[in-house]
């Protein structure tokens, strides 16, 4: 089964993609922040990681980076942001302006797919 981590500290942000990718048959964690989404990361095992990247206190770039330095260091990280200047290159697999749509977020787990053979949906 496909397991995707979500962190994003906008609660109603988080809980929609969390639906969503549910919806298209992923197995979804959702943390409201990067502290628990690390916590989160560190006990169990993730697919895909997709996270804001401005939070309170630590951010999606503290996030990316503790997963690049983990025993688990080729688990894809997709960054979301209203603020996409902010994207620090090459850390990020993948990054999604906010606001996006689902075609949008449906291609972005397409083409990480293609890169990453252990992204691919549930069977329905």
């Amino acid at each position: 089964m496909n397991r995707i981590l979500v962190i994003d500290d906008e609660k109603p942000i988080a809980d929609l993609l969390e639906k969503i990718l549910s919806r298209l048959g992923y197995f979804v964690k959702t943390a409201y922040s990067a502290g628990e989404g690390i916590r989160l990361f560190d006990k169990e095992v993730f697919d895909l990681v997709i996270t804001d990247i401005v939070m309170p206190g630590n951010d999606g770039h503290a996030v990316v980076r503790h997963i690049r330095n983990s025993d688990k260091p080729h688990v894809p990280v997709m960054g979301i942001s209203g603020t996409p200047w902010l994207l620090e290159e090459g850390e990020f697999d993948s990054f999604l302006s906010k606001p996006f749509g689902i075609r949008a977020l449906t291609d972005a787990l397409e083409k990480l797919a293609l890169t990453n053979s252990c992204l691919c949906r549930a069977a329905s």
